[in-house]
C-alpha cells in the first residue's frame, strides 16, 4: 500500500498540481494586494473618496453607522457588499489576467508552418527517368 501511496505522489501529474496549486496562492496574494492597494483606492478616488471595503447593512440594532465594518462584524450580522464589491473587482482582475495569458500560450502554441517535405524517392527516380527520356 505504502509503494502504490509513493508512486501515486511521485506521478508527474501530482507534482504539477502542487506546484500550480503554490503558485496559485502566491499569484492569488499579488491579485489581492493589486486590487486592495492600487484599484480599489484609484476607484474611491473616481468615487469622491468611497471606501468600499466598510460598506455594509447592518443587521442588528447594537450595530451603529459610524462603525467600521471589522468592528460591526464583532457587534453582530452585517452584510458586506463593500467587502463584495472588492472581491468581484478581485476576480475580474484574475479573470483578465488568466485570459490573456491563456491567449498568449494559445498564439505560442501555433505550429509554425511545416517545409514542404522531400518527395518520395521512387518520385524523384521516375522524375529522372522521364527527364532522361525527354532529353534524348
Amino acid at each position: 500500500m505504502f509503494e502504490d501511496f509513493k508512486n501515486f505522489i511521485l506521478r508527474g501529474n501530482v507534482v504539477d498540481l502542487a506546484i500550480g496549486v503554490i503558485i496559485g496562492v502566491a499569484f492569488g496574494k499579488i491579485v489581492d494586494s493589486i486590487v486592495a492597494d492600487i484599484f480599489m483606492p484609484i476607484i474611491g478616488a473616481i468615487t469622491g473618496g468611497l471606501d468600499f471595503s466598510n460598506y455594509y447593512l447592518p443587521l442588528s440594532k447594537s450595530i451603529h453607522s459610524e462603525m467600521t465594518y471589522d468592528e460591526a462584524k464583532k457587534v453582530g450580522a452585517v452584510i458586506g457588499y463593500g467587502q463584495f464589491v472588492t472581491v468581484l473587482v478581485n476576480f475580474l482582475i484574475i479573470a483578465a489576467v488568466l485570459f490573456l495569458v491563456i491567449r498568449l500560450f494559445e498564439k505560442l502554441k501555433k505550429p509554425a508552418p511545416a517545409a514542404p517535405s522531400a518527395p518520395p524517392r521512387a518520385e524523384v527516380l521516375l522524375e529522372e527517368i522521364r527527364d532522361a527520356i525527354r532529353s534524348r
